[in-house]
């Protein structure tokens, strides 16, 4: 998927900035890998500047058992050596299933392969004397969230990519110095039925569960993610890799 996406605020030397955004890998060795693979072997193919994943490496049983939750923390070793093929900088946060099953675990196996995880902090992103922030929230519904703390720092009038796994959480951004959120965490229900949508989607990505949107200056982009849960079933809801090209409001 394509987008081109103008923003404002964002600096000349940044208009064409390319970014890859993944998310909901829900890593597991039969299923999942294969899309996870065709992911890394796409981006490496168009060369962003620059990757995002929005959380959900790892998948959380319906049993919240600590054996399983501990067994499910260990799937992230596997993914992160997965999407550390990916060539260029690439950022992480943490999803809901992350942040259930064991988050420091998680935070240690993409970190040791060279991917930070930005729990309620930014960065600076500089290219030709011009700068923006990219920001990751932790995750909202069973992590740790400060909003505060993640755009501490942050001069008021620079541009700021958002990184918040769940999409819903757009309405709250909105009212803040933010130009973009990135999200996944809906899988688009999984199933997309025409004219009527998901029959089912979890908590947080009910009101933007797919695609492209514009809430007042915010623009957000919710992608439906790679992985599944629960059952290995997509219906008009392929296993989706965006292409995002920024543009300046500014030329």
């Amino acid at each position: 998927m394509r987008q081109e996406i103008t923003l404002k605020r964002l600096p000349r030397a940044f208009d064409g900035f390319t970014l890859a955004h993944l998310s909901d890998f829900h890593y597991e060795p039969h299923f999942s890998v294969v899309p996870i693979r065709k992911a890394v072997e796409l981006v490496n193919g168009v060369r962003p500047d620059m990757t995002v994943l929005t959380g959900d490496f790892v998948t959380v049983p319906v049993f919240e058992r600590e054996g399983f939750l501990r067994e499910s923390a260990q799937t992230a070793i596997p993914c992160a050596a997965l999407l550390a093929q990916i060539q260029g900088p690439k950022y992480a946060i943490l999803g809901n299933h992350d942040a259930m099953a064991d988050p420091a675990l998680i935070v240690r196996s993409l970190e040791g392969k060279g991917i930070p995880v930005l729990r309620n902090r930014c960065l600076p992103i500089e290219r030709n004397n011009g700068r923006m922030w990219l920001a990751g929230i932790d995750d909202l519904l069973r992590g740790r969230p400060r909003i505060d703390l993640t755009l501490a720092g942050i001069p008021p009038d620079e541009a700021t990519i958002l990184l918040a796994h769940e999409p819903d959480y757009a309405d709250q951004a909105a009212l803040l110095p933010v130009d973009l959120q990135l999200s996944g965490h809906s899988h688009g229900g999984q199933v997309w039925i025409p004219g009527i949508g998901a029959p089912w989607l979890p908590p947080m990505s009910r009101r933007y569960p797919r695609g492209l949107y514009q809430i007042q200056d915010l623009t957000l982009y919710t992608n439906i993610g790679i992985g599944t849960i629960r059952a290995p079933i997509r219906l008009n809801c392929p296993p989706e890799v965006t292409l995002i090209t920024l543009r300046s409001g500014q030329i």
